[in-house]
């Protein structure tokens, strides 16, 4: 195989893996009341994310975040974003005093919460509690 064979086959495998990776990523929006009431009528997991540009504890939650929901398991979840400075609603209906606050739903049920961690297994394991 020569060396322009070569580049072109590991050129069309780097975009085939990164097409699966894409596809099986969890679905990230801003926060709004009725698409949320639609992804818990479908009994999908979801993961609030509620964080503040400011944070640096949200700043370190993001990445981890990121990362995680590209796995193949969290490709049917979630993830509602809420700014922590401008949707104080939001943080009234689910109870959220802080920012860096994480909470999971299977459904319209409230599995899980997290304040302030940025440990990768911890978030793990509370994204983990939404499926």
């Amino acid at each position: 195989m020569t060396l322009r064979h070569f580049a072109k086959a590991s050129l069309a495998l780097a975009i085939v893996a990164l097409t699966t990776v894409g596809a099986s990523a969890a679905e990230q929006k801003t926060f709004d009341e009725t698409a949320f009431a639609a992804v818990q009528a479908q009994g999908k997991p979801i993961l609030i994310d509620i964080s503040a540009p400011w944070c640096p504890t949200c700043q370190a939650q993001k990445p981890i975040i990121q990362k995680l929901s590209a796995e193949p398991q969290y490709k049917d979840l979630t993830i509602f974003e809420v700014d922590f400075d401008t949707r104080k609603d939001v943080l009234r209906k689910f109870r959220a005093q802080v920012q860096s606050t994480l909470i999971v739903f299977k459904g319209d049920k409230e599995t899980g919460r997290s304040v302030g961690s940025t440990s990768e297994e911890a978030i793990d394991g509370l994204m983990r509690k939404a499926l």
